[in-house]
């Protein structure tokens, strides 16, 4: 706790976090379970950038006014101070123009990873030591361990919550400042805590969708945002004949089976995204396994890239089941992983994340082919 300010409050020194709130039951609890342990706890709130709604109303549910409210009430009945931060400019930059880049390259991208790196992680982490504050804190279902000098993210304690895999992309520098109090437990104690303590989000749903979009609906966004990605195109199989006309390529992701408008006796299903061709690729169950792929942009969690290959279990997507693999570093930040039983829906531009047991060891972008790494 050297690395932050202390400060007297009450009688006693105390150590400054601050907690992002989000107007949600896990970043809450997360605030009262800091402010039980004697920290002097600030709450602060990111106002981010949002989709313009109908006329000038603009919708992000991250930071809707029954949202702000939500955190307002909160922090008043913690009796903590509450901020609310302008996050647009670098939100719009880092998280809905790369959104939109992704989908133009043919890829599908993942925003909550950019966006907790360097915005949650990033700016509001700087702003809050910049204040003095020791620690950041937010509600992820995450925890961190240091171990002979060197901290490591794990899997939070609740299999069915853990979010460690939206966070591999933190360094030793974040992670040194970073606090994850509901870590430890299980959605349902989160909310039997917030019970309670009389917390006035306990029963709060949540939220799935990403919050910047007006609707929920990305199709809908990227319409307005880049109509020029719309274009119909041909939908083909794995041996160039044309099957279809597909309405635009960011409609589509791997693995999709509904809504491509083929006719056949067996389900088929996205195999691969082709902008420079405008193509959709689809073929039959059968040819959606895939035994390798190439990672770019790997992340090392504890910062040393690894000299020689190694085992590890990946997520190739955020609800996807671990699956054994073999890692292979390859310069300029890339990999190679060969995948211990064949798998479907192995998506460019999707994170793959290695963990060993519940310890992250990295992860990065999955690429299109091995072309890319040359």
């Amino acid at each position: 706790m050297a690395n932050g300010e202390w400060r007297m409050a009450n009688g006693e020194w105390r150590m400054q976090v601050v907690v992002a709130l989000s107007g949600g039951v896990d970043s809450a609890v997360a605030a009262a379970l800091l402010v039980e342990q004697g920290y002097e706890v600030v709450g602060a709130m990111l106002r981010l950038w949002a989709e313009p709604g109908p006329g000038d109303a603009r919708a992000n549910r991250c930071c809707l006014p029954e949202a702000v409210d939500r955190a307002q009430r909160v922090a008043g009945r913690l009796d903590i101070p509450f901020y609310l931060i302008n996050a647009q400019v670098p939100f719009k930059a880092r998280v809905v123009d790369y959104l939109v880049a992704e989908y133009a390259a043919g890829r599908t991208p993942n925003p909550c990873v950019p966006c907790n790196r360097a915005i949650r992680f990033g700016l509001l982490l700087e702003r809050a030591l910049a204040l003095g504050a020791g620690f950041l804190a937010t509600g992820h279902y995450a925890r961190v361990c240091k171990l002979e000098g060197r901290y490591q993210l794990r899997r939070g304690r609740d299999s069915h919550k853990d979010q460690s895999y939206f966070l591999h992309a933190l360094n030793q520098a974040q992670l040194a400042h970073v606090l994850f109090p509901v870590g430890e437990l299980t959605k349902e104690e989160v909310r039997a805590i917030a019970r309670r303590r009389g917390l006035p989000v306990a029963e709060q749903p949540e939220s799935q969708d990403l919050c910047f979009l007006a609707d929920g609906d990305y199709r809908h966004f990227l319409a307005h945002q880049a109509p020029h990605l719309f274009r119909p195109g041909p939908i083909r199989d794995t041996c160039g004949r044309e099957l279809g006309q597909h309405q635009g390529l960011p409609a589509y992701t791997i693995g999709q089976r509904k809504g491509l408008g083929i006719a056949a006796r067996e389900p088929w299903y996205v195999l691969a995204i082709e902008p420079a061709e405008n193509a959709l690729i689809v073929g039959p169950a059968a040819e959606s396994g895939q035994d390798e792929c190439w990672v770019e942009e790997m992340h090392y969690v504890g910062e040393e890239t690894p000299s020689a290959s190694f085992r590890a279990e990946a997520q190739i997507r955020y609800r996807a089941r671990p699956v054994e693999v073999t890692v292979t570093p390859l310069p300029h930040k890339r990999a190679h992983v060969r995948f211990a039983s064949p798998q479907r829906d192995v998506t460019p531009g999707q994170f793959l994340v290695l963990y060993d047991g519940e310890v992250v060891v990295g992860g990065g972008a999955i690429c299109k082919a091995q072309q890319s790494m040359l």
